[in-house]
Parts: structure tokens; sequence; C-alpha cells
């Protein structure tokens, strides 16, 4: 599996406008308890989606994982910044939902700020952590969800070389 063969790394993505940063177990946990300390300690200010209600359940569920690995794989446990390059703004956030299974899938959740909607972002922060994400060993295919009325999303996908898969109460992707 996977896990046994990821050593700790540093990992930081850049696109022509935005550098990808997956925050460790302790950025997570700073991002919850203290974020001014945590835009301080990355040097950006947030201003994606508000770290409240069921999204911030979801950024809490994501704590035990990036403990219990030590940060050894955070980043497939944990929320990546879309930080935009020319002010440091967060726009967005993106995340894998897991450790690549053994048939090498994981899938990939993301969010825009709604200020940022329309204009690429999330295409440009998929694209890269999708090219990344198949660049590391074992990694064979990544899986997308969205609601049916998401057409936003799924044009994202598309665009990222995703195909659709199934639709029922939700769409589902795979690359």
């Amino acid at each position: 599996m996977l896990a046994a063969n990821m050593e700790a790394v540093s990992v930081k993505l850049q696109t022509k406008r935005l550098e990808l940063v997956p925050l460790t177990g302790l950025q997570l946990q700073k991002w919850l308890e203290h974020p001014e300390e945590l835009e301080r300690q990355l040097m950006c200010t947030y201003r994606a989606e508000p770290l409240t209600g069921m999204f911030r359940s979801i950024v809490e569920s994501q704590l035990p994982a990036t403990k219990a690995d030590l940060d050894r794989n955070y980043m497939w446990h944990s929320f990546w910044f879309l930080i935009r390059r020319y002010d440091r703004v967060v726009v967005g956030l993106a995340d894998f939902k897991d450790l690549p299974d053994e048939n090498g899938e994981t899938e990939i959740g993301y969010g825009l700020g709604s200020d940022f909607v329309g204009c690429g972002y999330m295409t440009e922060a998929v694209q890269a952590m999708c090219d990344w994400a198949l660049s590391q060993p074992g990694v064979q295919h990544i899986t997308a969800e969205t609601e049916i009325e998401n057409t936003a999303s799924q044009q994202v996908l598309t665009c990222c070389g995703f195909r659709e898969i199934s639709r029922g109460e939700t769409v589902h992707f795979r690359l």
C-alpha cells in the first residue's frame, strides 16, 4: 500500500496563478483554533469558504488522521489552501478524501470562496493536484462526486479530463 512507501515530504504546488499548500496536522489544528496565527505563518489572508457549521465538522474530522499519521501522509488527509500568488489570498480549498485504496484510487473534493467563482482558479488547482497525485507511486485513478445541479463543478472536472461514470442522486466522475 502507498502509506508504507511514503516519506514525510514538504509538498507545495505552483500553477500560473496559485500556490497550493496542504496543511500539516499542526496547521490544520491551528486553522481550527487560531486561524490568524496560521495566516501569519503562511503569510496569507483567508477569504475562502467560512469555517463554520458542517464545513467545520468536516475539517475537525480530518484531525485524527493527520495526527495518527504523524503528518507522514498529511497531503492525503488534509485540506490544501489555494493561495492566489499575487496577493496571498486563500481563494479556495481542496482535499483528497484518503490515501489511494488497493485499486490505486482516491477521491478529490474542493470548494471556492464565493468572491472567486468563475475565474478559473478551481480548474487550475484541480488539474495541478491531479497531476501531482497521478505522479505518486500506486495512484491509478482519481474520482469525484458532485451534486446534480452543480454544473460548474462538473465543468471543472470535465475540463480536467474526468469522465462521468454514473448519475443518480449525485454525479460520479473518474480520471
